[in-house]
């Protein structure tokens, strides 16, 4: 046997690994869409696809179960779905984060008549970024794989069928990216537990600034930026954790943040209600202080 059939059956292998756990989504006036098995009874797809009361999911071994909406988060454009009943294989996810010039497939299944699949290689990997619909993702894949019509919700693959990320045309008008698979899960995991995303937030706007030489040797770490609190939220967060205008974020949770999008990631819903250190310049001298997180609303 040569070895492009080997690699070509490889690639057939792994379209039916990650086949096991691609159902089709019928969710929407228009064709359906695709979603993956994030447990025996519950399906994570992109919540644009999601727009009807009623859903039916088709599973790998051709059944159709009603479903319903268990949880869904805007800002990143995904969405949990609950079966009525336990028919699925969860999705295996990829040991390592994907890199660029890796060779991965994206697959769906948009039609009864069963999967497609395109392949490619990871081109770029991106973010922090905002969306269009007020959310931020912290990372994203871009591929050179075809995206077809019914493939958002489906997953991208690596050449073993482990699960690599979630496709998306939700989130940046006119383009597909696709959710890396940790940062997927973790909303997948909240939406199980609460329905929704915690957001945090600490009651400041602020403006990004430069941090004085003098001070960033004083934090005994290479960080130009730094986010000043230009106003406080009476009451709030930030001010009963004894913050005043004037201060100079640095670092939230032991993460450096030089710009919003650094203080937006680092009030992640593992912090909402719970006492953070949040490394401040006051005066030019760095200080802790000791903020419970807020739920952003």
């Amino acid at each position: 046997m040569s070895n492009l059939t080997d690699f070509s059956n490889s690639l057939v292998a792994a379209v039916e690994k990650g086949g096991e756990a691609t159902v089709l989504v019928d969710a929407r006036k228009r064709y359906p869409a695709s979603g993956i098995a994030f447990a025996a009874d519950l399906v994570l797809t992109a919540g644009h696809v999601v727009t009807r009361d009623e859903i039916r999911i088709l599973t790998p071994d051709g059944k159709t179960i009603p479903a319903t909406v268990a949880g869904r988060d805007l800002g990143t454009d995904l969405v949990l779905l609950r079966l009525n009943e336990p028919a699925l294989k969860p999705a295996s996810l990829a040991k390592t984060a994907a890199k660029v010039g890796q060779l991965v497939l994206a697959l769906g299944r948009p039609t009864p008549a069963g999967m497609r699949a395109s392949w490619g290689i990871v081109t770029a990997i991106g973010g922090p970024v905002r969306t269009s619909r007020g959310g931020l993702i912290e990372e994203f894949l871009q591929t050179e794989t075809t995206s077809y019509p019914g493939f958002s919700g489906g997953p991208l693959v690596d050449t073993e069928g482990d699960v690599l990320g979630l496709h998306t045309s939700g989130l940046t008008p006119g383009s597909a990216l696709t959710l890396p698979a940790k940062f997927a899960w973790r909303i997948a995991d909240s939406l199980t537990k609460h329905g929704s995303v915690k957001r945090g937030y600490l009651g400041v706007r602020t403006q990004v600034v430069q941090i004085a030489e003098a001070a960033r040797k004083s934090l005994n770490r290479d960080q130009s930026t730094g986010l000043l609190v230009a106003w406080l939220e009476s009451d709030g967060p930030a001010e009963k954790g004894g913050a005043f205008v004037g201060d100079i974020l640095v670092a939230v949770a032991g993460q450096p943040v030089g710009d919003p999008d650094d203080l937006f990631v680092a009030l992640n819903s593992d912090t909402v209600g719970k006492a953070i250190a949040v490394e401040i310049l006051r005066g030019g001298q760095p200080q802790t202080l000791n903020i419970t997180v807020g739920e952003r609303k």
